[in-house]
């Protein structure tokens, strides 16, 4: 296993986030899936210059991006999106993608179960094919039910995986496994051979040991499945509005530019613009917990 991490949670230059995590001993990078925001050339010259490798990429699923939309469009616009974050990855030697069906933050259905999942199975079918071709291995990954309705649990995951094909896999999440699963061991366990990436963040989606996972025995149960992977880290630090605050320094006073869009999705999950500063001492706690045990 490696140490990586995602970067649609704060929004500053691509040359600062590769410069951070080098400082802090991470491998790799599992960048954000805005394929129409990066000259993947000048990403690669970043990355080779700092030591770190794309891992992948992470399917964003903002506004009008569902794979399980009613509307046969904007199910055809999603498709080709996940297509372009494919591309992207491949074009940055990277090895999956991972993506997440529905539009985060819809919990209200289009349609009845049977037309969802043949909506999914169909667009998941087109991307698969494409991903083949290009040599980008998928990853479902399923999230929680107050993020989505369509696919929250492993089980949802794998069967959505098994429809898509024999060579699609599932991503999994410690923030979502703990709130979702009856035993999030077990979960990992039912995984074995499918599993292509694993996300982390702790209980209360702060940085890892900021929370009460047991971060020891999650390692070795991805061990004992022989996963071998990457540990893609997305913390969403909750901000704390109140005077009960405990890191007043956390919120950014001057952020930088970022597209209403991006704001919205970050603020959607509990969070805000965050100062380099805290940010970069949450980036360090993941590393410092983790790596010993990797």
């Amino acid at each position: 296993m490696h140490l990586s991490m995602h970067n649609w949670m704060r929004a500053e230059p691509i040359e600062v986030t590769v410069a951070r995590l080098a400082k802090y001993g991470y491998e790799s990078i599992e960048i954000s899936g805005e394929p129409y925001t990066y000259d993947t050339k000048e990403v690669r010259k970043i990355l080779n210059e700092h030591g770190i490798r794309c891992w992948g990429s992470v399917t964003l699923m903002l506004e009008e991006r569902n794979l399980v939309a009613k509307d046969e469009a904007q199910r055809a616009e999603s498709v080709q999106y996940v297509k372009d974050c494919v591309t992207m990855v491949k074009e940055l030697d990277g090895y999956e993608m991972t993506i997440v069906p529905a539009t985060v933050g819809k919990i209200a259905a289009d349609g009845t179960p049977e037309e969802e999942w043949e909506w999914a199975v169909d667009s998941m079918k087109q991307i698969y094919e494409y991903a083949l071709k290009e040599g980008v291995k998928l990853a479902v990954e399923p999230i929680n039910r107050f993020e989505t309705y369509f696919c929250s649990r492993t089980a949802q995951a794998i069967a959505l995986a098994k429809a898509t094909g024999p060579e699609c896999g599932v991503c999994l999440d410690a923030f979502h496994l703990n709130i979702e699963e009856v035993d999030p061991y077990e979960s990992i366990l039912s995984v074995k051979g499918m599993l292509v990436d694993f996300h982390v963040a702790d209980t209360n989606r702060f940085a890892c040991g900021q929370g009460h996972w047991d971060w020891l025995k999650l390692v070795g149960t991805l061990k004992t499945i022989g996963y071998d992977g990457a540990l893609t880290v997305e913390f969403v630090a909750p901000v704390d509005r109140t005077p009960a605050n405990p890191y007043p320094d956390a919120i950014e006073t001057n952020p930088v530019d970022i597209s209403p869009e991006q704001r919205k999705f970050i603020e959607e999950h509990g969070s805000s613009m965050l100062t380099e500063e805290f940010y970069s001492w949450q980036v360090k706690t993941c590393a410092d917990t983790l790596l010993p045990l990797i």
